[in-house]
This record gives C-alpha cells, structure tokens and sequence, in this order.
C-alpha cells in the first residue's frame, strides 16, 4: 500500500494501525486526510489478512475536527460546492463504519467535534481519562450534520439533544456514562486495554465477526415483525453451514482450538503510544 501524507498505516501481524498525523494542526482534518482515509480503510477491509484495525493518532491530541484553513476555504464556496465537500466527509465516514473488520478507536487526548464522528464510526471506542470531548460545531454558527448518525447511534437522542445544542466540553466519565465510549482507562493502560480487545477479538471467527458488525447494522432500529424473524433465521443458518460456523462447532466438540486461533496473532509494541 502506497505510503500516505497525513496519516501513517502500520500492519503487525493480522492488526493494521491508522494514526492520524497531521500534529501541527491537532489532528484536524482536511479534504487531503479525508480522502486518505477513505483510502486507507477501503483497501483494508479488502485485505484478507487484517483482521482488526486501530484507528489512532500522533501527538498529545486525538483529533480537534476539522481544519481550520480548510474551514476558511469553504466559506468562500458555494452551495454545490459545499456539498461536494460534505459528501466527501459523509463518504469516508460511512467508509469506516462499513468496515468488513473490526475496528477500534484509540482515543488518547482530545475529541472536538469531526474527531468525535470518527470515533463513532468505529465499532469499539477505548479512551484515556485525560482526553476531552466536546460537539463544538454550534460555537461556529454550525451543525454536526455529517457525523450526526454515527454519533445518535452511539448516545442516543437524548443526549445528543443535549450535546448538539449546548457544544458543552465533557470529560471521560461523562463519554463513557452516555455511551460514546466502551472503556475508560489511565493514560498509561490505554495499550493495554485496547490490546484486551484486539485479544479477544483474534479468537473470533473473522466471518462470524463480519457478520455480526452486518446483523447490528441491519437490524438496528427495525421492528420485530415476520420479516425480521425470517430474516434473523436465515442468517443463523447460513452461519450454521458456513466453513466457519462447522468448523467452530467441530472444534469445541473435540476440544481443540478453531484453525483461526492458530494464526499468528498481534504482539503489542511501543507503536500504539502517541
């Protein structure tokens, strides 16, 4: 894979890392960074040997949003033109959440408004004590649009009426009371914890993960109807008579290990640390 500008992507065993690397700027995003994570993420969930992602950053922040001077070019855009640029947004965002693999946001300092969205597209958000969230965008005259239905999905309404509206600045304990985060941990148990779930996440079916992000994805929000029920059921038995599904079955019979835990598995390193 091609080196990047404004990320970095590391590959460790069946583990790919994507920091964010624009320091300077805080980790804010520009059309440059979206279009490389876009990238970056589509090519990754294309690769049969990743089977988890971290999405991370350089430097003491996570991500502060978007970019100021990117921000300043958009004033002077038009309508169409605005739209463009919000698509691309919207795209690389769904990008991530489409993921075929499992993936985690590694959030060690800051989360302002666009960061939050990337952490939300993830499907498992570890954070450090010391980071600090906050949906900033009405303080600007704006709105969390593009984010918006990862973040709803991961709050809720009712806090996001909330936070939406006030663009309140709230610690750790409060993004892991209302949700937006998974784990809460001390700055220097951040690997640790984020390893746990890679950890558990390697003795996993890569298919049956795959397929469990999908279930989630299609049966949130629905009612539980015929149509829900047939489904559900069709599902399960595919996964029954799926390679994995008897292969799995057949291992815990004979009380050995499924051949997707005999895979070289992720060894942690120093390269998680900002």
């Amino acid at each position: 894979m091609q080196p990047f500008e404004s990320i970095e992507l590391q590959v460790d065993g069946a583990v790919a890392t994507v920091r964010l690397a624009r320091e300077r700027v805080r980790n804010a995003f520009n059309e440059a960074m979206i279009g490389e994570l876009d990238t970056c993420f589509e090519r990754l969930g294309r690769d049969e040997s990743i089977r988890a992602v971290v999405l991370a950053a350089r430097g003491p922040v996570f991500c502060a949003g978007a970019d100021l001077d990117w921000m300043a070019r958009m004033a002077g855009f038009g309508p169409e033109e605005n739209r463009r640029d919000a698509m691309q947004l919207a795209r690389m965002l769904r990008r991530i959440h489409s993921c075929p693999k499992p993936t985690i946001a590694r959030v060690h300092g800051d989360a302002y408004a666009g960061g939050i969205g990337l952490l939300c597209a993830c499907d498992i958000a570890v954070a450090s004590q010391a980071a600090v969230f906050s949906l900033s965008e009405t303080r600007l005259g704006l709105i969390p649009a593009t984010i918006a239905p990862y973040v709803v999905r991961a709050i809720g309404e009712r806090h996001a009426l909330r936070y939406f509206q006030t663009a309140e600045r709230f610690d750790g304990i409060e993004a892991h009371r209302i949700g937006l985060v998974h784990a809460l941990v001390e700055p220097d148990r951040l690997d640790a914890q984020v390893q746990q779930v890679l950890d558990a996440l390697m003795l996993v079916s890569p298919q049956a993960a795959r397929e469990a992000k999908r279930l989630v994805h299609d049966v949130a929000g629905r009612p539980i109807d015929d149509a829900m029920m047939t489904d559900t059921a069709d599902r399960i038995a595919l996964a029954r008579a799926s390679d994995d599904g008897r292969e799995g079955v057949q291992a815990f019979l004979l009380k050995r290990k499924p051949r997707w835990q005999r895979s070289p598995a992720h060894t942690p390193d120093s390269s998680h640390k900002p």
